[in-house]
């Protein structure tokens, strides 16, 4: 039986850490690079890395006052927040969309507990 991109051996091996290549190809795993720290601060304004044990990978957003006074304004305004107000506030803020939604699920998780341990 031949050990092609299907065959029960190939998948075995990949399934090992083999690769996703054809048997004897090795390719490096993204995740044994090395980080640099300063390039993931560097992807975009309003991200400061976190002392701390975080885990790896992406750090943690710092919002700026003025960030947070118009985020909350904004929440005030409307607790779901739409495809256009999304855009409007990441522009300006200057924080991805992305943010601003994460932002805004995190909000109402906050706003909720807030209610219920208040009852």
């Amino acid at each position: 039986m031949e050990k092609g991109p299907f065959s029960v051996e190939w998948l075995a091996q990949s399934s090992r850490g083999g690769g996703r290549g054809m048997p004897g190809e090795s390719r490096p795993c993204p995740l044994d690079t090395p980080r640099d720290p300063e390039a993931a601060e560097r992807r975009s304004p309003g991200h400061e890395a976190e002392s701390g044990g975080a885990a790896p990978g992406r750090s943690r957003t710092k919002f700026s006052a003025a960030q947070l006074q118009e985020l909350e304004r904004s929440f005030r305004e409307q607790r779901y927040i739409r495809a256009g107000e999304k855009r409007r506030l990441a522009a300006l803020l200057n924080l991805s969309p992305s943010q601003i939604k994460t932002w805004f699920q995190n909000r109402r998780m906050k706003f909720k507990r807030q209610t219920q341990d208040a009852r």
